[in-house]
Order: structure tokens, then sequence, then C-alpha cells
């Protein structure tokens, strides 16, 4: 595995255990998906921003899977990678020494989907 394919790779390690655990408790993971989508959806505030948000979420909780997927629905929405850097700065600000480790790490998991999507 390459840096470049690590973050992808991540959400498909994941895929089959979201899938046992979705056929187990369906109702929930389709609240969940409703509530996602309507939290995600653009409004006053676009898709690309929230995404971002989301991911600097992912690093203060340290979620691999939480950085990938919202990096990877960050560069879908058109959020740039300068936004990237500026959310994960305010992500580190907030949560200090940890922030710099999953900061770094929601960075390359970002600029591996833009640059696979460019």
């Amino acid at each position: 595995m390459t840096d470049h394919d690590h973050h992808g790779s991540i959400l498909d390690e994941l895929k089959p255990q979201h899938r046992d655990l979705r056929r187990a408790i369906p109702e929930v993971y389709k609240g969940f998906g409703e509530m996602s989508a309507a939290a995600l959806a653009p409004g006053v505030i676009e898709g690309g921003i929230k995404e971002l948000i989301a991911l600097a979420i992912g690093v203060v909780d340290g979620c691999d899977g939480c950085i990938a997927s919202h990096a990877r629905g960050a560069v879908r929405a058109g959020a740039t990678k300068e936004q990237a850097a500026e959310v994960l700065g305010v992500a580190i600000m907030m949560h200090g020494g940890p922030a710099t480790i999953y900061g770094a790490r929601a960075y390359t998991a970002f600029n591996e989907f833009a640059d696979a999507q460019s």
C-alpha cells in the first residue's frame, strides 16, 4: 500500500464491517444516513465547508474512518486544499498536540482524494 491509496483503503476495509452491522440494525443506519444527508446538505453553509467541519471533528476524535470519509466528501463537494489546511489549523488550535497528528493524517487524506480527482 502506498501513501497515495492509504485512506481509500481505510474506507474499503470498513465496508464489510459497516455492511454487517447495517444488516443487523438497518433502521439505525437508515436514520443516521438521513441525518447525515440533512446535516451535510448545502444551505447557508455550502456542503464542502460542512464536510471540512466534519473532517475537523474526525481529527479531534481521532477517527481515521471519519477522516477518510469526510476528506473524500470535502473534495467531492469542491473544497480546496487551502480550505482544508485552514480548517485543520483550527482543529489543532482547539485540540492541541493530538490534533497535530490527526490533522496531518486528515490533510494527507484530503490531498489523496484531491489528487486522485485531478
